[in-house]
C-alpha cells in the first residue's frame, strides 16, 4: 500500500478566525467552557500504620512475647547425608525385588570396604537421578523431610557412618551421614530486633478496636471540626485542595475511593461544613473529612478562556479543511490515479503493521482487491484525513502443516486463558470480592 495524508496540523496556519468567529463559537460550545466544582479538604486517616506509631512497646513486653514463642526461635536438628538408591516399588514382582535387594547388598559391601569411594559408586550406580549427579548428596534435611524409614536411619546415624539396608517404598537405600547441624535455640537477644515490629503490629491491631469506635463516635458527636478526635488519637490532620467529584488519575490513598468523594460532596457536607461519617476504606481502615471552602461549577465567561476558545477554533476548523481536501483528492484519484502523490510504498499486515494506524490498517484490509490500484479514504479522527492506495494483495506465505498447528494450538490457548480470565473477574464481581493482600 501507499498513503497520503492531510493532517490538521498542515492545515493550521491557513485559519485566521475574526473577533466575531470567537464569539460566535463561544457561544455555540459553552458547555465546553465551565469550571468544574472543587472543595479544599480536610481529614484523618485512621489504620493499622497510624496506631503503631502511637504504640508503645517495652522491654517487659518483649520478653514475655519471646517467653510465649520460644519454639519459633529454635532450630530443629537438621542433619546432611548421601544415598545410593535401587528402585523397587511396592508393586514390582517379587523376584525382581529379590534382584534389586541383592543388588544393593552387594553395593552396600562395596562402599563399606572403601567408604571414601562412596560418592563415585553412587554416580555410577544409584537410581534417583537427582542426586546421583552429585554423588548422592541430599544436602541438609529436617525431620518430616524425608519418608520414615529413611529419616529414621539417617537420624540414628553417627558422623561418616554408613547404614544398613534401608527399605522404603521407593526401593533400597544406602545412607552415609556427612554432617549434623544441631538444634539450637535462639536468644532473646538474637531476635529482639525482629520481634519488635511484630509485637507493635500486634497490639495495633488490637487497639484499632477501640480506637474505630472512638474515632466513629468522635467525628458524629464534635462534627464541626476534626481536631478533637485527632488529639485524642494521636493523627495528622491532612489537607488536599482542589478536590473534585471524580477519582482523578494518579489519586492515591483516601481521594482515589469514589465513596470517599461522594461523602464530601454530600448535601450536608457542602452546606453545613460538617465532618462526614466515619467511612471504611478497607481492612482497619477509616476515614472522615471535612469542607474547608467549595467552589461550584460555573460557566466561564469570554475574557477568561478566549485564549482556548481561539485554539480550539482554529484546531475545529483546520480538521474540517483536512478532511474536506482529502475527500475532494479521494474523489479526484478515483478518475485520475496520477493526480495525486503518496509515499513509498510498504507491505504491511495485521502482524506487521509497519507502525500505521489502526484506521489505516483496517481501511487497507478491507478494500476490494477486484480492481487494482484501489483507493479509501480513512478518518483519522482530529489527526485528519488519509488516502490509502491498495497496488497488490499478496497471499500469506504458505506454513508448514506442524507450524500451522501450533499456531491454532495457541490461538486456543489465548481464548482459553481469555475465557478463565472473564470468568475469574465475573466470580469476583457476583461475590464482591475484596483481595486484602498483594498475590504472593
Amino acid at each position: 500500500i501507499q498513503v497520503t495524508r492531510f493532517g490538521t496540523a498542515d492545515f493550521v496556519a491557513k485559519v485566521n478566525p475574526s473577533e466575531a468567529d470567537i464569539e460566535a463559537y463561544f457561544q455555540a460550545n459553552t458547555a465546553q467552557f465551565q469550571s468544574t466544582e472543587t472543595a479544599n479538604i480536610e481529614y484523618v486517616l485512621l489504620d493499622i500504620e497510624a496506631l503503631k506509631k502511637s504504640v508503645v512497646v517495652s522491654d517487659v513486653d518483649l520478653k514475655s512475647y519471646f517467653d510465649q514463642n520460644a519454639s519459633r526461635f529454635s532450630a530443629q536438628e537438621e542433619r546432611r547425608a548421601s544415598h545410593i538408591l535401587i528402585n523397587a516399588p511396592k508393586d514390582m514382582p517379587a523376584a525382581e525385588r529379590s534382584k534389586a535387594q541383592e543388588r544393593a547388598a552387594a553395593l552396600l559391601a562395596q562402599v563399606r570396604k572403601a567408604p571414601e569411594t562412596f560418592a563415585e559408586v553412587a554416580k555410577k550406580n544409584s537410581q534417583d537421578a537427582g542426586s546421583a549427579v552429585r554423588g548422592g548428596d541430599l544436602d541438609y534435611f529436617g525431620r518430616g523431610a524425608m519418608v520414615k524409614p529413611f529419616e529414621d536411619a539417617a537420624f540414628s546415624l553417627k558422623k561418616g557412618d554408613i547404614s544398613d539396608l534401608v527399605e522404603s517404598d521407593f526401593g533400597f537405600h544406602i545412607i552415609k551421614l556427612a554432617d549434623i547441624k544441631s538444634a539450637k535455640q535462639q536468644s532473646f537477644d538474637e531476635v529482639k530486633a525482629s520481634l519488635e515490629p511484630e509485637l507493635r503490629a500486634q497490639l495495633a491491631q488490637r487497639k484499632f478496636a477501640e480506637a474505630a469506635e472512638s474515632f466513629t463516635n468522635g467525628v458524629y458527636e464534635q462534627s464541626d471540626s476534626l481536631a478533637p478526635v485527632a488529639d485524642r488519637l494521636k493523627l495528622a490532620v491532612k489537607t488536599a485542595n482542589g478536590v473534585q467529584r471524580a477519582v482523578q488519575p494518579g489519586a492515591t490513598g483516601p481521594l482515589a475511593n469514589s465513596r470517599f468523594l461522594e461523602a464530601i460532596f454530600s448535601a450536608d457536607s457542602l452546606e453545613n461544613k460538617r465532618n462526614t461519617e466515619a467511612l471504611e476504606l478497607g481492612a482497619n481502615q477509616l476515614v472522615s473529612a471535612r469542607v474547608l471552602s467549595y467552589s461550584p461549577a460555573r460557566a466561564l465567561s469570554l475574557a477568561e478562556v478566549k485564549p482556548l476558545v481561539r485554539d480550539r477554533l482554529i484546531a475545529s476548523r483546520a480538521l474540517e479543511q483536512a478532511k474536506k481536501e482529502g475527500a475532494e483528492k479521494l474523489a479526484s484519484v478515483q478518475k485520475d490515479p496520477s493526480s495525486v502523490s503518496f509515499a513509498a510504498a510498504v507491505t504491511m499486515s495485521r502482524d506487521a503493521s509497519q507502525g500505521l494506524q489502526g484506521a489505516i490498517v483496517d481501511a487497507a484490509l478491507r478494500a476490494s482487491p477486484a480492481k487494482l490500484p484501489a483507493f479509501v479514504g480513512v478518518d483519522l479522527g482530529t489527526q485528519g484525513y488519509a488516502i490509502v492506495r491498495v497496488n497488490k494483495v499478496l497471499q500469506r506465505t504458505a506454513v508448514e502443516e506442524a507450524k500451522s498447528k501450533q499456531e491454532q494450538a495457541q490461538y486456543a490457548q489465548w481464548v482459553a486463558a481469555a475465557e478463565s480470565a472473564a470468568y475469574y473477574e465475573g466470580l469476583k464481581q457476583r461475590f464482591k470480592v475484596q483481595m486484602k493482600v498483594p498475590a504472593p
